[in-house]
This record gives C-alpha cells, sequence and structure tokens, in this order.
C-alpha cells in the first residue's frame, strides 16, 4: 500500500493573515502537521499543497516535499479541499506516481500527534473505509439550544427541555484536523466525507478551530496547558 500526506496550505488567510506560517508557540503552525505526518511513519510521500513560495520555503524546511506548486484555480476563496487534493493526485499521476491511500491533512493542526494519524491510517486499512475522520463531541447538547424569536428566547426543541445531558444522543462535529482516504473511492466519490466513514472520536482538548485570532489565543493557552501536564492528555 502506497501511502501520501498532503497538507492543504494556500496563501489568502483572510481572516489571519499568513495563517499557514504564522508563529504558535515558537514555530510556524504549519510545521507542527508536517511533523507530525513524519513522525508517524506510515507515508512514502509528505507534501504540501501550495500557490505561495514563502509557504513552500518553510515547508520544506520542516521536511515536506513541494514538488509542484498549486494552480490558480485552486488556490481562490472558494476552491474546495476535495479538489485541491484532486489536483495533487492528477499531477502526481503525470509523474507517475499513484497511491492508494491518503490523508488530507490541514496546516493548521497544533494538536495533532504522530499516534493519531498512525492509529486513523490502521483504522482504514482494518475496517476497508472510504474515509477515516477525526470528530469531536458538542460540549454542550445541540437538542438543548435556544433560538430568538421577536426578541425572546425560546427552546428550538421544547420536547427537551427537560432532558438530561445523558439521556441524549451524542451529537458530534469535525475536528477540523485531517481525513484519511481511499484514493480510488475519493476520485470516484468526489468528496471528503464519503459513503462509508468511520468516525475516530477525540477528545476535546485535542482540538480547537483556529478561524480568529481569538481562537489562536485560545489555542495557544490549551497547547501550552497539554505540554505542561494539563487534563484529558490522552
Amino acid at each position: 500500500m502506497k501511502k501520501a500526506a498532503i497538507i492543504t496550505a494556500r496563501g489568502g488567510s483572510k481572516r489571519i493573515p499568513r495563517k499557514n506560517i504564522k508563529n504558535f508557540c515558537g514555530r510556524p503552525i504549519l510545521a507542527y502537521s508536517i511533523e507530525a505526518a513524519l513522525g508517524s511513519g506510515v507515508f512514502d510521500s509528505i507534501m504540501v499543497s501550495t500557490e505561495d513560495e514563502e509557504i513552500a520555503a518553510a515547508a520544506r524546511q520542516y521536511g515536506a516535499e513541494v514538488p509542484f506548486l498549486r494552480s490558480r484555480e485552486n488556490a481562490g476563496d472558494f476552491a474546495s479541499t476535495a479538489q485541491v487534493i484532486l489536483e495533487v493526485l492528477q499531477e502526481y499521476k503525470k509523474q507517475g506516481s499513484v497511491f492508494d491511500q491518503i490523508c488530507c491533512i490541514y496546516p493548521t493542526a497544533p494538536f495533532l500527534t504522530a499516534d493519531r494519524l498512525k492509529e486513523a491510517m490502521d483504522l482504514l486499512e482494518k475496517t476497508g473505509a472510504d474515509c477515516v475522520q477525526p470528530v469531536v463531541r458538542f460540549s454542550f447538547p445541540p437538542q438543548r439550544c435556544l433560538v430568538e424569536e421577536n426578541g425572546m428566547l425560546q427552546f428550538k426543541w421544547p420536547q427537551y427541555r427537560n432532558a438530561r445531558s445523558q439521556d441524549l444522543e451524542p451529537y458530534y462535529h469535525d475536528a477540523g484536523q485531517f481525513y484519511c482516504l481511499d484514493r480510488e473511492s475519493f476520485e470516484r466519490q468526489g468528496v471528503l466525507v464519503m459513503e462509508k466513514t468511520v468516525p475516530l472520536v477525540l477528545p476535546e482538548m485535542e482540538v480547537q478551530d483556529i478561524d480568529t485570532e481569538e481562537d489562536w489565543a485560545i489555542a495557544e493557552m490549551k497547547y501550552r496547558l497539554r505540554r505542561e501536564g494539563g487534563p484529558d492528555r490522552t
């Protein structure tokens, strides 16, 4: 089985400028994704897809390959991750390289570890799934959410207003870190979350969306807490 890690890191982030190489606890945030992929020991190739020469230089510095630059079409605000990955696979095929399994890794995933990547890739192979996706449970049950109607708060689903949290079905959301994919299934279906997607449930201390400067500050605090031996370091 030939396996590739593809880290998607365009240069045009709007909400956090130069987000993918911004300093995070002492290193460019991109470095954490690269180092996790390298440390897992499961990939034949670890590449960064970018249109940005500065990001490409940082990627090479930390041990990734940048065998080609991303096209302008797939570097814009509306290009999907699936389109970017398909382009990478097409470019590799032109060079005579075909992979059986791939792992799309986001460049802003400082909590990602080599062990998690290895666990997910092993799960992909053992289950025969199309995709393994890391998820995290919602910390508050969505069934008891509130909405505003005519200036007043109302329960969205009144039937759950007195339900105990532990009695409600758990809901999960994307951890925003990576997707392990069967390459043939991905090329056929053209989406990341495919028909046979197996979850890898992560604890909340391993997950943090980083879309705003406030998110960034929270992520750094959480990262330092984990590094210093904080709670829930599973």
